[in-house]
């Protein structure tokens, strides 16, 4: 015996990574339809509106790549990208309760709506609940 080889008996059992499976599923296609949705706005305010409201259209734009981030890092396995998972959606979070309070108590700071704008109510409050959701999907499937 070298020493170099491994007991069977010693071995830890490896958990998967489950955070893509089952609900994280559908808490990655919400974020996908977010991306889609964020970017395709950013992009016609900032191509056809970004004289009029230009912090509110760049705040657009920086959600899109949040929830890009987030789409991609909640699908990939892995400690690292748990760990990208975590900040976007954490980033996410903050951003729709100071944009959502900014909004809601001066109103003349955002000319024009962003995603998360009063806490994200054109788009039904989605972005609101949507990080809550996903940082106790994340709480969940902790890798170990």
């Amino acid at each position: 015996m070298t020493g170099t080889e491994t007991n069977p008996a010693n071995r830890q059992p490896q958990r998967k990574d489950t955070r893509n499976t089952g609900p994280g599923r559908l808490l990655i296609a919400v974020y996908a339809i977010f991306a889609l949705s964020a970017t395709a706005r950013a992009g016609y305010q900032i191509a056809t509106k970004f004289a009029e409201a230009p912090l509110a259209h760049i705040l657009s734009a920086f959600a899109a790549v949040v929830y890009i981030v987030a789409t991609v890092s909640l699908a990939k396995p892995g400690r690292t990208w748990f760990k990208v998972s975590l900040a976007a959606v954490l980033t996410e979070l903050v951003g729709v309760l100071v944009v959502g309070a900014i909004s809601l108590f001066d109103p003349i700071a955002f000319p024009h709506d962003t995603v998360w704008s009063l806490f994200g109510r054109g788009y039904g409050f989605v972005p609101l609940v949507l990080p809550i959701l996903g940082l106790l999907w994340l709480n969940k499937r902790r890798p170990s």
